[in-house]
């Protein structure tokens, strides 16, 4: 792989560590120049880690009824930024999906924070590991937080209306909350 699109699917990597198990994340923060280095038995065990996760997680919710959701954490974020910059990222200076769901998850992080759910030291450290993957994990400028505030409001997720968001209590410990204040999000999306 290209060495952006290889930075791209270890947000995904990344994400699992991050929403359901610790001691995986702690391994990517040691396994950093080995991953990059498109070290094969690195690789394969960083592959292997992530098939199990989602697999366990898409086998007790089939339907995406409920624990399939966690799949999402920085997505929503994500989602919003790409459809403002009008997708893309190949031949153009538009993040790809695991670039904008890198900085997806460091605002879901943020924002699990700012509502007293999590330690802010995770969210630094989430922010810390996906930059030392060489990750985007700001907002690129000129994107309105209104607007990707709106873009959020269209996402399937949500509930009559309401927001409804997968964020964490810190490493390994994702869940879905509904209602999320909007004034919150767009806090987080302004700062």
């Amino acid at each position: 792989l290209p060495p952006r699109e290889l930075r791209a699917g270890l947000a995904e990597v990344i994400k699992y560590g991050a929403i359901r198990d610790a001691r995986f994340f702690r391994w990517l923060e040691q396994e950093r120049t080995a991953l990059l280095a498109m070290d094969e038995e690195a690789l394969a065990l960083a592959i292997a880690a992530s098939c199990e996760h989602k697999a366990e997680i898409v086998a007790r919710d089939p339907l995406e009824k409920g624990e399939r959701a966690l799949l999402n954490f920085g997505h929503t974020f994500g989602h919003a930024i790409e459809t403002e910059q009008g997708y893309g990222g190949v031949g153009n200076d538009n993040l790809n999906h695991g670039e904008a769901v890198a900085i997806g998850m460091v605002l879901a992080a943020r924002l699990s924070a700012d509502l007293g759910m999590a330690p802010a030291t995770d969210a630094d450290r989430l922010e810390s590991l996906l930059r030392d993957y060489g990750l985007p994990v700001r907002l690129p400028a000129g994107l309105a937080p209104e607007a990707l505030l709106a873009r959020m409001r269209l996402d399937k997720k949500n509930v009559a209306g309401h927001l409804r968001l997968v964020l964490w209590r810190g490493l390994g410990q994702a869940e879905v909350v509904p209602d999320v204040d909007e004034a919150r999000v767009l806090g987080v999306l302004s700062g």
